[in-house]
């Protein structure tokens, strides 16, 4: 074959939050160390933060952690990479030859300089990079940017200087809250749940939180899940009395996104849902926050409300479901346009537009 009929490869990187490497305080440390230095995470100035950061929390909270990984580790390892790794693979038979597929973490391993290596030594000079995160936040999908563009770069920190000479092309899938694709996968995913337990009084779409704060300086990410959420509930023709969002994961004494997920489920019986179905569209892949948040410290609180354990039901992340993985390759594809040729993009339109007023 000539170079002329040479079939370009594309890097992709699946950029995904992270995981410890066991479910010990030992391992938790250095990631949560790592996790919780991210200035898009936690922004306070580093001179009052790490102190706290080192002298408090990273003295108690990795046992408390630990414990939590101890109830959701699999055979396989953390179930957060476990299923991220099968992303990767499903995404990677649907894309074909002509794409090579790697996984990222942003904390931990294999880190998203471990992704960039793999392509650089392939001789990838074209990657589309892909976070897993539906909704922007500057916390996460910011985050991932900053973590490529280091890892592009060859820059390590602001104090050490090895940038590299050569950088590949860059492409970053934009948020797709609203891809009819994504929608249609998260829309199966709660008619298998409702299929399996039951129709339920009331649907609870629950997101990760962020502060307050947050928003006030020009984060998009509350709108972005409230149209998600509108989206999927208008997909399963759900009216307005019967489903609800909310937000989990609080970190730290300010005042983030609410209602909270943890009163809402507390106080889930009294608002007269007695049979619950709790779905969580901003993960992806099942994780600590939805497996043992949700499914354990969530099904306790609606317990705790007076709730029965019987009527609480938690549906799984989309996962590696089969809609989920050909939603994946078609927005890689949409961002690969002009690099390759298209053989399943979709537009990312139309994009919901929520009434207002």
């Amino acid at each position: 074959m000539s170079l002329a009929e040479a079939k370009p490869t594309i890097g992709v990187i699946v950029a995904q939050l992270g995981t410890p490497d066991a479910p010990t305080a030992q391992a938790l440390r250095p990631y949560l160390r790592e996790f919780l230095s991210d200035r898009r995470v936690i922004d306070y100035s580093p001179f009052i933060w790490q102190p706290v950061l080192r002298g408090v929390i990273l003295r108690r909270r990795p046992n408390r952690s630990a414990r939590l990984y101890q109830r959701i580790w699999t055979d396989g390892g953390s179930p957060l990479l476990v299923i991220s790794r099968q992303q990767a693979d499903g995404l990677q038979a649907r894309l074909g030859d002509g794409y090579r597929v790697v996984l990222g973490m942003r904390y931990g391993t294999p880190s998203l300089n471990d992704a960039m290596q793999t392509l650089e030594a392939e001789g990838i000079d074209r990657i589309v990079v892909l976070p897993m995160y539906p909704q922007y936040s500057s916390t996460t999908t910011a985050s991932i940017y900053d973590g490529i563009y280091m890892a592009a770069a060859g820059t390590r920190s602001a104090f050490h200087d090895d940038r590299k000479r050569f950088i590949p092309a860059l492409r970053f899938v934009p948020p797709y809250y609203t891809h009819p694709r994504y929608i249609a996968a998260l829309r199966e995913r709660v008619l298998e749940a409702v299929r399996t337990h039951g129709q339920p009084d009331r649907y609870l779409f629950t997101f990760h939180g962020i502060p307050n704060r947050y928003l006030q300086t020009g984060d998009p990410y509350r709108a972005q899940c409230e149209i998600t959420a509108h989206l999927l509930a208008e997909s399963l023709a759900l009216q307005d009395h019967q489903w609800q969002v909310s937000f989990q994961s609080q970190f730290g004494p300010e005042k983030w996104l609410e209602p909270y997920t943890s009163d809402t489920l507390e106080g889930m019986v009294h608002s007269g849902a007695e049979r619950l179905l709790v779905f969580a569209p901003g993960f992806v892949a099942d994780c600590l926050e939805t497996l043992d948040e949700l499914g354990n410290e969530g099904r306790d609180e609606f317990v705790s409300g007076g709730g029965k354990v019987e009527n609480y039901h938690l549906a799984p992340c989309l996962n590696n479901q089969p809609q989920w993985l050909d939603a994946m390759a078609a927005i890689v594809e949409n961002e690969a346009l002009g690099w390759v040729e298209p053989t399943r993009v979709e537009s990312r339109q139309p994009v919901y537009e929520m009434q207002r007023g």
